[in-house]
């Protein structure tokens, strides 16, 4: 069990991701965790040299259908970003729909960010209940969404 801030980083070693496009997919389902999320990733970005007018938020009913709007991104827009934020939360529920959607969600994350088209960074939470979710979404354990942003400059610095 976490006891301390996971989302902790050295600032010193984050780049500035100045002149880089973004888009960040967001969840609407578990909202009052997702908002925290991208309150958390929108911050970082902003902080790191990425203007406002180059981020770009869009929202999709569940953590299911962030595959398909990530893949769309990365792979038919006219002008495709720079790199992409999945960000979801999955809570267990009392059926094995929660063991479903986290998997597919995870592995074709995975699989796009395997094409190497663009970096698509996965801050989805799966947690056993809505309190760990919330603990993880700018609560006692961090923000999920700073952790996705900061990834998400590293990987744009290197490629």
């Amino acid at each position: 069990m976490a006891t301390t801030d996971l989302s902790a980083y050295n600032p010193k070693e984050v780049p500035s991701g100045k002149g880089k496009k973004v888009t960040i997919i967001v969840s609407e389902w578990n909202g009052d965790v997702t908002r925290n999320l991208l309150k958390g990733a929108l911050d970082t970005l902003l902080k790191y040299d990425i203007k406002e007018d180059d981020i770009t938020v869009k929202w999709v009913p569940g953590s299911f259908e962030l595959i398909y709007s990530c893949s769309y991104e990365i792979r038919h827009k006219l002008r495709i970003p720079d790199g992409v934020i999945a960000l979801g939360a999955i809570v267990r529920g009392e059926t094995p729909h929660f063991d479903y959607i986290a998997e597919a969600t995870t592995v074709n994350l995975g699989r796009l960010n395997a094409d190497g088209l663009r970096p698509v960074i996965m801050g989805v939470l799966t947690t056993d209940t809505m309190q760990q979710a919330l603990d993880r979404s700018g609560g006692i354990h961090g923000n999920k969404g700073v952790e996705a942003a900061v990834t998400l400059l590293k990987m744009m610095a290197r490629f």
